[in-house]
């Protein structure tokens, strides 16, 4: 009795988030969730390719943000993945009116070894949000230069 008691409350949880999950707001001027959010915003530099960094070499680029929405969008808050990555250039509650764009700057302290992807979220009133990500790879220089090559002098100057 006990298990159905657990399952019967189970499914009725399970309906209950469902429900919520499926309501959208009806109040004007507050854009619906359920939205496709690259019809309201455009993001450029979503999948930003770093190359090949140096190790340990701190580095940035910059996301814009342009509301192509006829209502304004708050920024709410911006959101890295890891310790690694730093993003600066915005206030939390920003209004980007309709037309307008926001650069957002994503630092990252270069501290992968080797290769990296890392993400950010971007969260917008009413619930919107993207992920946009950047990847590379890191090298190490080498410690010492390489050695000099007689051989290489004498082929410059035959006459040594």
């Amino acid at each position: 009795m006990k298990k159905i008691t657990l399952i019967v409350c189970a499914v009725l949880a399970m309906a209950s988030v469902t429900k919520a999950q499926i309501q959208t707001s009806t109040t004007p001027g507050v854009i619906d969730a359920k939205k496709d959010i690259n019809s309201i915003l455009q993001f450029t530099n979503a999948d930003y390719n770093f190359g090949r960094i140096v190790f340990g070499k701190p580095t940035e680029y910059q996301v814009t943000v342009k509301n192509i929405s006829t209502d304004s969008v708050t920024l709410e808050n911006v959101q890295a993945g890891c310790g690694c990555t730093t993003p600066k250039g915005y206030t939390r509650g920003e209004k980007i009116a309709p037309g307008k764009s926001k650069v957002v700057t994503l630092g990252f302290n270069g501290g992968t070894n080797g290769a990296f992807t890392k993400f950010v979220t971007f969260f917008f009133n009413s619930g919107l949000q993207k992920q946009v990500s950047f990847h590379g790879e890191t090298f190490k220089p080498a410690e010492e230069p390489a050695p000099a090559n007689d051989a290489t002098q004498k082929l410059k100057n035959p006459s040594n």
